[in-house]
């Protein structure tokens, strides 16, 4: 049987060698460099009704150069 998750549970992992701190809570998940505040926030709600697939696509598409 799992375990009900009650309370946000923290992980560090390595990404293109960069750490960053990984936050999984009732609310959501939380993806946030090591040592910063600020980072990405998704909602299981949100996850769950495609919005971060929206807001992903969103983002590449204003970060993409043009010309």
């Amino acid at each position: 049987m799992a375990t009900k998750l009650d309370k946000t549970l923290k992980r560090e992992i390595d990404i293109n060698g960069e750490p960053y701190m990984l936050s999984i809570s009732p609310e959501g998940l939380k993806l946030v460099p090591k040592g910063k505040r600020k980072g990405h926030e998704v909602t299981w709600k949100d996850l769950l009704s495609g919005q971060t697939a929206l807001a992903s696509a969103m983002n590449d598409s204003f970060n993409r150069p043009t010309g």
